[in-house]
């Protein structure tokens, strides 16, 4: 990973706040109590009032479609892409039939239901995003998805995320409190996992070995669990949690290399200490922490990570690392003559 690319994962990527429902909950204004009264029961009147049913119609269809490509058995042609965006669909068993589609974008509608897409065997990259999902469970195994985005839903579990080839899964802005419902033992193929701003709690629960970007910022993590499993992780985006220590890292992540720990609340700069058993890390963030007030905060993590290339932006120069060789130095012999 290139600096310039941490550069934009740590401003961009992990800067941006999760969409919020607007609250539509109101107070009334009259003070007349018959009028409230009224105005209640209207109220409930319209929340009970049945959703407005959206189906995928042929005329969507023929717009959607496109990309004509030959079918599995080169025997015929068909439409092999469809996008069907911002149309409040709640409806789309229509595709059922449409076997042959490998591209598929549905994103800003009102879908809770995917189990229509169930027999699209053939699909490769599924957007689903800005929907009322709630979980994938009726999906099903899709043998050749690689790409699935399901931001900005209401996903409460993971039941039903199954796919033995998928490469990268974006669960952005979602209700995630728990990651147990994860099927890791068919995701082998998984390598990019986006968290950023669930409810989570904890990281518990990820058994994927071929894992190597892990973004879970802005979520409720207290603990670190489970990393031990991340053999092949590259990059681990912590950002704006409440960690306070850095317990959890394991010797086993030998290839993690970039790690974002911004905005926690980490108080004892003793804690980095804990970040010797990561052989390959070379990047560190740890901007907006308590920690960073402390005397000697760029000198003191350079002498617990010698290894270490760069400190939140900025890349150690040659004077620094020499301080910290020869401050190293100095207290081993001080320490000597002590004993």
């Amino acid at each position: 990973m290139s600096d310039a690319e941490d550069d934009v994962l740590d401003e961009e990527q992990e800067g941006e706040e999760p969409l919020e429902e607007a609250n539509e909950d109101g107070e009334a204004g009259d003070e007349d109590g018959e009028d409230k009264a009224e105005e209640k029961e209207e109220e409930e009147g319209e929340e009970e009032e049945p959703e407005k049913e959206e189906p995928l119609t042929e005329e969507m269809l023929r717009e959607g479609l496109s990309l004509l490509c030959k079918t599995g058995n080169g025997l015929a042609h068909a439409y092999v892409k469809l996008e069907v965006k911002d149309k409040e669909l709640t409806d789309i068993s229509i595709l059922e039939s449409f076997i042959h589609l490998r591209y598929v974008d549905l994103s800003q509608n009102s879908l809770r239901d995917l189990s229509a897409l169930g027999p699209l065997t053939h699909l490769l990259s599924l957007h689903v995003d800005q929907n009322r999902l709630v979980s994938v469970g009726g999906l099903g195994e899709l043998p050749y998805l690689q790409q699935a985005s399901l931001a900005q839903n209401r996903m409460q579990n993971l039941q039903g995320v199954a796919h033995p080839r998928l490469e990268t899964l974006n669960l952005i802005g979602n209700e995630l409190r728990t990651l147990e419902s994860l099927e890791c033992s068919k995701l082998n193929s998984l390598h990019t996992l986006e968290l950023r701003g669930n409810k989570l709690q904890s990281a518990a629960g990820l058994y994927l070995p071929n894992l190597r970007e892990l973004y879970l910022a802005q979520n409720n993590i207290t603990t670190l669990e489970g990393l031990e499993n991340l053999v092949h992780l590259t990059s681990l985006h912590l950002r704006d949690n409440k960690l306070e220590t850095l317990d959890g890292f394991s010797g086993n992540m030998r290839a993690l290399q970039y790690l974002n720990l911004r905005g926690n609340l980490i108080s004892r700069l003793q804690e980095v200490e804990k970040l010797k058993v990561l052989p390959m890390l070379r990047a560190l963030v740890l901007r907006e922490n308590p920690c960073e007030e402390e005397d000697g905060y760029r000198l003191e993590t350079l002498i617990a990570l010698p290894h270490l290339e760069r400190l939140d932006k900025d890349f150690f120069e040659e004077e620094e690392r020499t301080e910290a060789e020869e401050t190293q130095r100095s207290r081993m012999e001080d320490g000597i003559t002590e004993s």
